[in-house]
């Protein structure tokens, strides 16, 4: 049963079997995703300014937008899957905006008929604060200058997600499985963020929860086996065979 109504739907299947040392190159493997990614979302924010015009004049958000935006994200989290935001599969992420139903990896955002107009004016930056500043704690990784008595000291900091895929890399290297426990909770904060960054990318109104949904499974339920389809768009029904005709009788004459 499901314990709340969300319009996102974050799903990862963790695969048996994961090799023990390949996480110490996807990073060089993902290269060729990471190029298309960068021009991606450089469009994914041109359009999610485009989009935030269009609902403050008409409340709703352009569909082809949506479908774009959402297939950049989708793309975002298989490879965010396969590398070092979970390192849950060996299975190289497709080139693809589209949903993949065979992926271990899937995502998938409710399209909203209807937006606030007024809601669209706060909710990506005021409303979300509180938010970002716990994923700031929970994803936050870079590097960090401060000032020490002579010079200024470089560090690199790194946010409990990437501590936590770190210590099941060291795990899987010595032979050992994949921790179902790290994984459940490395999947719950990927799950907030991705609740999270569709708010703030004005894609729901919904406002995210401050809770940790752990797990691979999804609580609000699984992914719509047809996910891309706009809503209130009906397949249409299989024609019914027609009915064989009556046997003529043979009475006798």
């Amino acid at each position: 049963m499901n314990t709340f109504d969300s319009p996102v739907v974050l799903e990862g299947r963790l695969d048996s079997g994961i090799s023990r040392a390949l996480w110490l190159v996807k990073w060089l493997l993902l290269i060729p995703h990471y190029v298309i990614l960068l021009f991606l979302w450089i469009a994914f924010a041109v359009l999610t300014v485009i989009a935030w015009f269009a609902i403050l004049f008409t409340g709703r958000y352009p569909r082809a937008i949506f479908d774009f935006n959402l297939g950049v994200m989708r793309w975002t989290w298989r490879v965010n899957y396969y590398g070092y935001a979970a390192l849950g599969t060996d299975t190289y992420p497709p080139f693809t905006l589209e949903d993949v139903p065979d992926y271990p990896a899937r995502l998938h955002i409710a399209y909203p008929e209807q937006l606030s107009r007024g809601l669209v004016l706060v909710k990506s930056w005021l409303l979300a604060i509180p938010h970002l500043m716990i994923l700031a704690f929970f994803l936050g990784s870079g590097l960090y200058a401060t000032q020490g008595t002579d010079a200024i000291a470089w560090s690199w900091g790194s946010g409990i997600v990437g501590l936590l895929v770190l210590f099941a890399g060291v795990v899987m290297l010595f032979g050992r499985r994949y921790p179902q426990g790290i994984f459940d909770l490395v999947l719950g904060i990927d799950r907030w963020a991705v609740r999270v960054a569709a708010y703030v990318c004005l894609m729901t109104d919904t406002y995210p929860p401050f809770r940790l949904d752990q797990g691979g499974s999804d609580p609000a339920g699984l992914v719509p086996p047809e996910p891309s389809m706009p809503s209130g768009e009906a397949v249409a029904p299989e024609p019914e065979p027609e009915p064989a005709p009556s046997p003529v009788g043979t009475g006798q004459q």
